[in-house]
């Protein structure tokens, strides 16, 4: 018996990378795992994968920017599956012309509305199922970004990833003694697709010395297997080759 059996995880941003590893991982560990993402054809492939491994996983096709969509997801997986205990609010972008002197006011807001209007999009009717069961978990996925501001991510990413970090402390103050916990998780470089979004996308050799997508797995299946009595409440994780600390004479791609 594993440890999540009988567990529900809503898994959001889950057609790929840390989205796709945290589903894997949670649906390994037994749990009921539904995948949200905007591009049906990845996240069905993801369920169907998880499936043919013998887990349990349906997709589910969804904008988390568009609250009154989500607020309807989130009452339809309780109904039908009569909980939601676990949430992995994952879903996150970034876009090419990114630098102040660069991006609009539309893409700003893009970014906003993505990275941290929708993770509380999530959260909020979770945390309303999760407070009529006695309490869940949420993982917010932010980034080192939201942590230590980069010139890499750009002014909105920045902003919204650490604005998740404060929205998941906030929970945890506000909503502890329902027995809901929030751990966010800071990823430093992640070979994600996201990676491929940078004015100039990183070489082969230096996506390989980043993080790897199913190191987020691991992390989100401890922290989901951890009792209900602890609250991890924040994990700060990077490379062990991290380019905000090597010097730029070792900067190399090999």
């Amino acid at each position: 018996m594993t440890a999540l059996n009988g567990k529900v995880a809503w898994v959001t941003g889950a057609g790929g990378g840390i989205g796709e590893a945290s589903a894997r991982a949670l649906a390994e560990a037994g749990a009921t795992v539904v995948l949200s993402g905007r591009r049906a054809e990845e996240i069905g492939r993801v369920a169907a994968d998880i499936a043919a491994a013998g887990g349990k996983a349906e997709a589910l096709t969804l904008d988390v920017a568009d609250a009154e969509a989500v607020a309807a997801a989130a009452a339809d997986i309780a109904a039908r599956l009569g909980k939601i205990e676990i949430l992995v609010a994952n879903a996150g972008i970034n876009v090419p012309d990114r630098a102040a002197h660069q991006i609009s006011a539309e893409k700003f807001r893009q970014v906003v509305d993505i990275n941290l209007t929708g993770v509380m999009n999530c959260a909020i009717p979770v945390m309303d199922a999760m407070r009529g069961t006695g309490g869940g978990l949420i993982v917010m996925v932010s980034s080192w970004a939201g942590r230590h501001a980069s010139k890499v991510t750009g002014p909105a990413y920045n902003a919204s990833k650490h604005g998740v970090v404060a929205l998941s402390h906030s929970i945890n103050m506000e909503e502890g003694h329902n027995g809901i916990r929030s751990c966010v998780i800071m990823p430093g470089e992640v070979n994600t697709p996201i990676m491929e979004k940078r004015p100039v996308p990183p070489s082969a050799a230096v996506r390989a010395r980043m993080l790897q997508a199913e190191d987020l797995g691991r992390a989100v299946r401890f922290v989901a297997e951890s009792p209900a009595h602890v609250c991890v409440n924040e994990i700060l994780i990077s490379p062990t080759w991290n380019r905000t600390f090597v010097p730029p004479e070792l900067q190399t791609e090999s």
